[in-house]
């Protein structure tokens, strides 16, 4: 009995398309489990950074993750000037509860982070608003403001 020629073809044809879906799902799947991954540990790293601020006065937490621009913003002295601010005000009543997310500017890749809180101190609110990246290898603070209020 002889196969046609064309229908082997086409059968062969199938199974190469059937492959190559499965490993486009596979692909999708993998970058989407990456982008969850991503969010959850942006959001953990942005709010660790406002808690090592407020509650530590972590210097050297500060220091090691500032993005090279951040670097040129708030080199030694600086960074220990914002860390005395800190101090100065005195810790807060209650941990802060810090609010934002984290967004990818492409669907997967370049993710950013925006985090917001407002922080009670024993003589005056404190406002901090706090951005981070993952541009390679881990995540960096990009951007910080602080405005304290006036003292009651």
């Amino acid at each position: 009995m002889k196969i046609n020629q064309r229908s082997k073809s086409s059968g062969q044809i199938l199974v190469i398309v059937i492959i190559l879906l499965v490993l486009l799902g596979i692909a999708y799947w993998w970058l989407d489990s990456n982008k969850r991954q991503m969010m959850r540990e942006g959001d953990q790293f942005g709010r660790q950074v406002i808690q090592e601020l407020i509650m530590q006065h972590n210097v050297k937490f500060f220091a090691d993750h500032l993005s090279p621009a951040m670097r040129l913003q708030y080199p030694p002295s600086p960074q220990q000037d914002l860390m005395t601010q800190f101090a100065r005000l005195g810790t807060p009543p209650s941990p802060p509860n810090a609010a934002g997310d984290v967004v990818f500017q492409s669907h997967f890749l370049e993710s950013n982070g925006v985090f917001d809180t407002h922080v009670n101190y024993p003589t005056r609110g404190a406002d901090i608003n706090v951005a981070v990246s993952h541009p390679v290898g881990r995540w960096q603070i990009d951007e910080l403001n602080f405005t304290a209020e006036m003292p009651r």
